[in-house]
């Protein structure tokens, strides 16, 4: 297998399981409605296991173009592989959501809210703030890549690094998901959303757009500072790049603050 194939199928395996599990959850008719937060959690940090331990071997199992561009900025990954690697997480994404569609078929329909139906697919935030948002998932993932670059600095038992990773996302989830859905990963939300777009789901209503951009933009913000930390204060290699990002994605941030400001005036 090709470490595209790895990727797109590992992909493909994370969102099934991952949106798999918000569809138990949320949708009307399954047994596993209303059973929360926690179970939402723990079902995404073991679909990242499970789609580690199927692809690790072949591709490294990014599975994340956050996760992909941290190692790049680290030297751990080659800069010419980034795009393919995106573009399959992006196909694999989409692919897992379709999957996820046809097993869920019947409940869509007995599902009312158009919200709950996006939500089995992307991310939305507890309370519409764009700036505030954005630093939430910058911080998800800036917690997602520095917990990643630490395990893979420690040793472990064979086979045991999947399942760490795994207790990472469930962490992540169980601490900071509240805010966003704790997207941590562009493919994660942009190709289920696409997804979403273009499937023929009943009552399903808009694919909102609007806030796409923040579960794009917040990740790559918080893989670069993340990587540039590392760099800087485990690896000690300088730590001028990571100041100069931090500064740049202060500003950015600020920016988006004044212009949600001016939005809503």
């Amino acid at each position: 297998m090709t470490p595209f194939m790895g990727e797109l199928i590992g992909t493909a395996m994370l969102i099934i399981f991952g949106a798999g599990v918000c569809a138990n959850v949320n949708l009307k008719g399954s047994f596993a409605n209303g059973s929360g937060w926690i179970v939402i959690s723990f079902g995404w940090g073991l679909a990242v296991a499970m789609a580690v331990y199927a692809v690790g071997g072949v591709s490294g199992a990014h599975l994340n173009p956050a996760v992909t561009i941290g190692l790049a900025i680290t030297g751990s990954f080659p800069w010419a592989d980034v795009i393919v690697y995106i573009t399959a997480q992006l196909i694999g994404a989409m692919i897992g959501a379709a999957v996820v569609f046809l097993h869920f078929l019947p409940h869509w329909a007995v599902t009312d809210d158009p919200g709950t139906k996006l939500g089995v697919f992307a991310t939305s935030p507890a309370v519409n703030n764009p700036y505030a948002n954005i630093i939430s998932e910058l911080v998800g993932t800036f917690m997602l890549v520095l917990g990643l670059l630490a395990i893979g600095a420690n040793s472990f038992t064979d086979g045991l690094n999947p399942l760490i990773v795994g207790f990472l996302i469930i962490a992540i989830g169980l601490s900071l998901g509240g805010t966003t859905g704790y997207a941590i990963n562009p493919a994660r939300d942009l190709g289920p959303r696409l997804a979403h777009f273009l499937l023929p789901i009943p009552g399903k209503g808009h694919s909102n757009w609007k806030y796409a951009w923040i579960p794009v933009v917040g990740p790559v913000l918080g893989s670069v500072l993340a990587a540039f930390f590392y760099k800087g204060f485990f690896l000690n290699e300088g730590a001028s790049a990571f100041f100069i990002a931090l500064a740049a994605a202060a500003i950015f941030i600020i920016a988006v603050k004044g212009i949600s400001v001016r939005t809503a005036a």
